[in-house]
This record gives C-alpha cells, sequence and structure tokens, in this order.
C-alpha cells in the first residue's frame, strides 16, 4: 500500500472516528476522493493589528500557493464589520476575535451562526492601557485604578473591541480581579483597534484593552500608559483565531485545510527567528496592512516593553505565533473558557453544554490534518489547564461550576 493511500486511509478513518466532534459528515471530507481545494481564491478578512501577521505573512511568503490557493487579505474596519461578512458570506474566512465567533456561534447580542474555530492564530501580546490623566493622578495598575475609583467617585469609561471578544474578557476578567466590578463600577463602550489612541487622546475613555500596536502606540503619542499586559492576565493565553462558518468548512473542507496549512507555515516561520519577526513587522507596518510606524510594531514584537513611566522589561511571554505548534492548536478548553465568560457577565443566560458546543466549534480533526500537511507538531489532549492573574486555575473540566464561582459577576 503506498504512502498517499495509508494517508489518506487514516484521514478517512479520522474524519469518520471524529465526525460528531467537527461536524462534518463520515466521509464528507474529500470532494471525489480529492484532496484538491475546491475554491482555489480565498478571501481573508483582518483587522490592522500585529497578530494579523500571520495571515498576511501567508500570503506575501506565498505559503498558500503552496498548498494550491490564493489567500486575499481584505482589511477590514470594525469586528462588527468582519461578524456580519462572515455570517453572509462575503469572507471565506477571517483573523478574528476567539470569543466573537463564540458569540456568533450562541447568537449573543446579534445573528446566530454555526461557526467554525480552524485554528488558533496567536497567545499573548494585548495590553490595558490607561489614559495619562489616570497616570498622573496615581492610578498605572490594577491596586492603584481600585484605590483612585474608590477614592474619585465619578463615572470611569473603559473601551473594550467588541463586546463578546477577548479584549472585552481580558478588561473585565483584570478589573474584577481588583474588586471593580466592570458592570457596576464603570461605563464600558465599544470601540475599533484602529480608533482607540484618538479616542483616549480627546478623552473618551480613562482607559482600554486592545491588542498592539495601539497600546505602544498610546505610549509613543504621549495619551496613555500600559497598566497591564494581557499575558499577566493569563500566559500563553488564547486570543485571535482563523474563524469561519461551518456552513463553509463543510462546502470547502480541502479549501479549509490548505489554509490552515498555509497560516500553520507562515506561523512558523515568523517565530522562527527575531529577523523574521523584523521583516514581518516591515510588512504588516504597510498602509495596506496595519498602517503604522515600523518602530510602533517590532518593540514589543521582539519583546522589549515600555510602561510609558519610565519602566523598561523584556517579556518572555511577548506574542506567539507558532511556538513549536502549541499556539495554533483549537483547545476545546479555550473555546470553553470564553463561554464560561459569557455566562460570567451575563450574556449567556444559562449553561450551555460547554464540552458539545466547544467539540462542535473548534475543527480538531481538520486541523490535525493540515497540521500533518504543514509537517506541524500537535498537542496530543485538546484540553489545557491555566492559573490565571486571580490564582484560579481553568482546566475544563467543570465550566459551569467555574463560571459561577466567581465572587464578581452578573
Amino acid at each position: 500500500m503506498t504512502d498517499t493511500t495509508n494517508l489518506t486511509r487514516r484521514r478517512l478513518l479520522a474524519a469518520g472516528a471524529t465526525a460528531s466532534l467537527t461536524g462534518l459528515v463520515s466521509g464528507g471530507v474529500f470532494a471525489a476522493g480529492s484532496d484538491k481545494p475546491e475554491k482555489t481564491e480565498v478571501k481573508v478578512g483582518f483587522i490592522p493589528l500585529t497578530d494579523c501577521a500571520s495571515v498576511v505573512m501567508a500570503s506575501v511568503l506565498g505559503f498558500d500557493k503552496k498548498y494550491g490557493i490564493k489567500i486575499v487579505p481584505s482589511k477590514e474596519s470594525s469586528w462588527a464589520s468582519v461578524r456580519d461578512k462572515l455570517v453572509n458570506g462575503e469572507l471565506d474566512a477571517a483573523h478574528v476575535l476567539y470569543g466573537l465567533v463564540y458569540g456568533v456561534q450562541m447568537g449573543i447580542g446579534g445573528p446566530k451562526k454555526d461557526m467554525a474555530v480552524l485554528m488558533s492564530l496567536n497567545q499573548n501580546g494585548q495590553a490595558i492601557s490607561l489614559s495619562k490623566k489616570l497616570a498622573e493622578a496615581r492610578a498605572v495598575d490594577g491596586p492603584s485604578l481600585a484605590k483612585v475609583m474608590s477614592k474619585d467617585k465619578r463615572e470611569y469609561s473603559f473601551a473594550q473591541t467588541f463586546p463578546t471578544g477577548t479584549h472585552a474578557m481580558w478588561l473585565y476578567y483584570w478589573l474584577a480581579s481588583y474588586g471593580i466590578n466592570p458592570m457596576k463600577d464603570a461605563k464600558v463602550i465599544t470601540v475599533p483597534p484602529p480608533q482607540m489612541v484618538a479616542n483616549m487622546r480627546v478623552g473618551n475613555m480613562d482607559g482600554f484593552c486592545v491588542g498592539e500596536p495601539w497600546n505602544h502606540r498610546a505610549i509613543v503619542d504621549g495619551v496613555g500608559i500600559t497598566a497591564a499586559t494581557t499575558q499577566d492576565i493569563w500566559k500563553d493565553h488564547p486570543e485571535k483565531t482563523l474563524g469561519t462558518s461551518l456552513e463553509w468548512v463543510k462546502k470547502y473542507p480541502n479549501t479549509a485545510r490548505a489554509l490552515v496549512a498555509a497560516v500553520l507555515e507562515a506561523s512558523r516561520w515568523i517565530d522562527a527567528s527575531m529577523s523574521n519577526k523584523v521583516k514581518m513587522a516591515e510588512t504588516i507596518a504597510d498602509k495596506s496592512y496595519v498602517n503604522t510606524s515600523v518602530d510602533v510594531i517590532n518593540q514589543r514584537i521582539l519583546g522589549r516593553y515600555q510602561n510609558g513611566l519610565g519602566k523598561t522589561w523584556d517579556d518572555p511571554n511577548t506574542m506567539k505565533f507558532y511556538n513549536d505548534g502549541t499556539v495554533n492548536f483549537p483547545y476545546l478548553s479555550d473555546g470553553m473558557w470564553f463561554m464560561t465568560q459569557h455566562r460570567r457577565w451575563g450574556l449567556l443566560k444559562s449553561d450551555p453544554d460547554y464540552l458539545a458546543v466547544a467539540s462542535s466549534v473548534n475543527q480538531v480533526a481538520l486541523y490535525r490534518e493540515a497540521a500533518a500537511m504543514a509537517k506541524a507538531d500537535v498537542p496530543k489532549s485538546p484540553m489545557r489547564s491555566a492559573k490565571l492573574i486571580d490564582g484560579v486555575v481553568w482546566d475544563g473540566k467543570n465550566p459551569a461550576a467555574y463560571a459561577a464561582a466567581f465572587k464578581i459577576k452578573v
């Protein structure tokens, strides 16, 4: 039996065995027995953020051609626009907030549609910024912010980028860890990432949580300081995903697999060396992508942090795109965590079947096949555990109890 026949047989067996997890019908993974992509041009949306890099570099460096597809990056104005275009099919897939995908899956605050997480794109590398005005009042981190807010009673406004998204969840978790209830003690607003710094400049918010390079840009522009990084909240936390609709995965499974393999290769390339990271920063700084100076991107990509108040440090847990394949695996426990936070903050009115939903959304079997094509390492378990900033351990074992146990919640 040839290697190709063996590979195809293994894939078919894997597809059949995991059909209930992936949402794909048994044997429906291939088009007429062929691995050839059903759709060769793939329109992938992105928001101008550093962590769109693997999608952009897969296109720029030609990794997509290797797998028989052409990635067409599409710059989008807001996460709401990305959501709507994924739902209506204007985009094939997108660089998208993990929590946004689950928000659509559960029908929170907008259209409900069965969605798919093809892979995770990055870990770490977001931050929480506070205004210079707050810093001058000596609110420079969580404890000092709580102290200032308790003494100076007024309305405090904090911005996130999308109601069910990662930045909202990091902001809420961080505030609550210091006794600040984001739903009662503050006003929370939604602002697209590229507009954060301009809004802080004119005094529209006291703080925000967003992806890079906009936290560093706030420092460069003299309007904000970095109070915390998201890796402080959860080391190696999930962040953006390569997301699409489940309908699209079912219709174009080979294309989906080729897309994942191409982006995996780009992810590995970025993390392979400092020089690659610098080249990546130079590429995505262009006005057609992030539209900022290279220095604003590459400092934090290289792990060189400053808080805007004179403190500098080298962060070993800066944004990761590959890290021997551990970044990209669509862990079921990651998807489940976002649902626990949606439940905690009242976005979900009751506990879903956390594992069943995550098993439907996160395309574990398809990812494994794509990783085999790209010769990427794959973690053994679809579950992982971590201790977050408040000392609470998340392991996915009892999500309903975990969501209910927080002192500060809706």
